[in-house]
């Protein structure tokens, strides 16, 4: 089982690690900082011994990410059993803790605006995270409202927390204030960190809206 020391600092860019699996330019790690396509999430951007990773997976369900493979750009000459250094890139790590936590605080002030719609899609990117929904009326006027009451909660220095769930470890929990989702990525520790956001509306087919949450 890979561990995840993503979990346990979202804010670490660099790791050592020892070789558990090799499979031509396909390699396992015994702990890992890189995260891996999970939630919505992207997989972060960086190398391995210095080789670029040009895919991250991860094995398990939901619940229970038991391995991450990476697929380096080229056949690694280490071996299994060596140690290695994870490097990941410092601004897309920034970008996808701020963008998954301030999806999350949009969420519930969605939910106060626009009552509990059947959410088709959602995704966490470095420039941008998103929502895809049903939705039949226009929300232009209902989106700067929205904007406004996100960016006043996210400028009030509200704690964010992330912990494992009580019967199952591998499953974590987001907490802001009374608010609380299960969520295996990685989030700022406080909303302040996040800064202004901006949203966009997306109209992605008959009565299907989208939003985008972008940085300021």
């Amino acid at each position: 089982m890979t561990k995840k020391l993503f979990w346990e600092d979202p804010y670490q860019t660099e790791c050592n690690a020892i070789v558990t699996s090799i499979n031509e330019n396909k390699i396992k790690l015994d702990q890992t900082i890189f995260f891996a396509f999970s939630g919505g999430q992207a997989s972060d951007e960086g190398t391995i011994n210095g080789i670029k990773v040009i895919n991250a997976i991860k094995e398990g369900d939901k619940e229970n990410i038991v391995d991450i493979e990476y697929e380096l750009e080229t056949v690694p000459k280490f071996k299994v059993g060596e140690e290695i250094k994870v490097k990941i890139n410092e601004k897309t790590r920034s970008n996808l803790r701020k963008l998954h936590s301030a999806a999350h605080v949009f969420y519930y002030f969605f939910v106060d605006t626009l009552g509990r719609q059947k959410i088709i899609g959602s995704n966490i990117a470095k420039e941008k995270a998103r929502v895809d929904f049903i939705y039949n009326e226009s929300l232009t006027e209902k989106l700067l409202e929205m904007e406004k009451v996100v960016n006043e909660f996210l400028s009030e220095s509200h704690e964010i927390i992330t912990k494992p769930d009580e019967n199952k470890p591998d499953l974590k929990w987001w907490n802001c204030e009374e608010w609380k989702m299960p969520c295996g990525g990685t989030h700022v520790k406080n909303t302040k960190e996040i800064g202004q956001i901006k949203l966009k509306r997306k109209n992605i087919g008959s009565g299907k809206e989208r939003i985008e949450i972008y940085l300021s």
